[in-house]
């Protein structure tokens, strides 16, 4: 999800700047939510189920792409499925250009031993070196973002009166190692809802998550649970009104950044430097375990490598830092 809401901003930055261009994002169908409402943006919905399943659903997906006359393909992802594409186009004497993922850099990063400890490439500039190898420059350092949206009558019933600040906090993410202890965390809540003007969303998904949300949010007026309660659409619209989302190294995070909102996000075993820090958010935005304390930090770029004694780097982030955080923003 991350991945993908990566390439939003590029996206409208590049629309923008070539208003004659037109452009056709290839992804899941549930991703198409992320492109409504920009210009000379269509959306094809890939069908890894059925149609565009195995080596055959790539060879129709290349004739239906084809069929649209596309003039060139840049590929953001850079995975199997998109070589395959890619070098078909290539083959049928279009341009097509590729992300470089810096795999070297983030594994000298992340290394245990001999690490090189330096800011690397951003994603967000790796896709528009993608457009550049296809001639397009595209800046990026004056961005515009969409218009709050207006909430429908569904998510004003479920978060009721909106005049207090809201804040979003999506407390999970993919690999244990990213994510903030629960107990820290209801903390970090417990302090926020202290103040009347404060209203918590809480967003999340899946049994177990909803769980503990339900658990972290029990007895607090000023607290909504969110997840699994509105449609993914929906969940856009209410994030774009939020004050601030504080997040760990997730996909929540970077949808919050595309629609042009604050953002707070946690590392653990993970770190701004492999380059996924959200979209124009500022570096003291990012709050990072103690690496004086735990030197190997960053132990991997996705969080799915577990280091023993690492267990609790997290910890090391203090919930006064995470609130002092949050109230500065507001």
């Amino acid at each position: 999800m991350g991945d993908v809401a990566m390439t939003v901003p590029v996206l409208r930055a590049f629309v923008q700047q070539y208003p004659e261009l037109k452009i056709t994002m290839v992804s899941r169908p549930f991703f198409k939510p992320f492109f409504e409402g920009i210009p000379n943006v269509s959306f094809f919905a890939f069908d890894e189920k059925q149609r565009h399943k195995g080596f055959f659903g790539l060879l129709r997906l290349f004739q239906d792409l084809k069929g649209l006359k596309i003039d060139a393909f840049a590929d953001l992802h850079n995975v199997l499925r998109s070589k395959v594409v890619r070098i078909l186009f290539f083959l049928s004497g279009k341009k097509v250009a590729f992300v470089d993922k810096g795999r070297a850099e983030k594994a000298a990063l992340t290394r245990a031993e001999n690490k090189i400890f330096k800011p690397l490439t951003t994603m967000f500039e790796r896709h528009v070196k993608v457009f550049e190898q296809l001639g397009f420059k595209v800046e990026l350092s004056n961005p515009t973002f969409p218009e709050k949206a207006v909430l429908d009558k569904e998510i004003s019933v479920l978060i009721g009166e909106n005049n207090q600040k809201l804040i979003g906090i999506a407390p999970f993410a993919q690999y244990d190692s990213k994510v903030y202890p629960l107990d820290l965390m209801q903390e970090v809540i417990n302090e926020l809802v202290e103040e009347k003007n404060h209203k918590i969303l809480l967003f999340g998904g899946g049994k177990k998550e909803i769980e503990l949300l339900d658990s972290l949010s029990k007895g607090k007026e000023n607290i909504v649970v969110v997840a699994g309660k509105i449609k993914f659409q929906q969940e856009l619209q209410l994030i774009s009104n939020l004050d601030v989302m504080l997040s760990m190294d997730s996909g929540n995070a970077h949808i919050a950044a595309m629609l042009g909102v604050k953002v707070i996000t946690l590392w653990g075993a993970t770190h701004p430097f492999a380059g996924f820090s959200p979209f124009n958010q500022p570096l003291e935005n990012t709050l990072t375990a103690d690496r004086n304390l735990f030197p190997k930090l960053p132990t991997s770029v996705y969080g799915n490598k577990k280091v023993e004694g690492y267990e609790e780097a997290m910890r090391t982030i203090s919930q006064e830092q995470v609130v002092s955080k949050i109230k500065s923003l507001l």
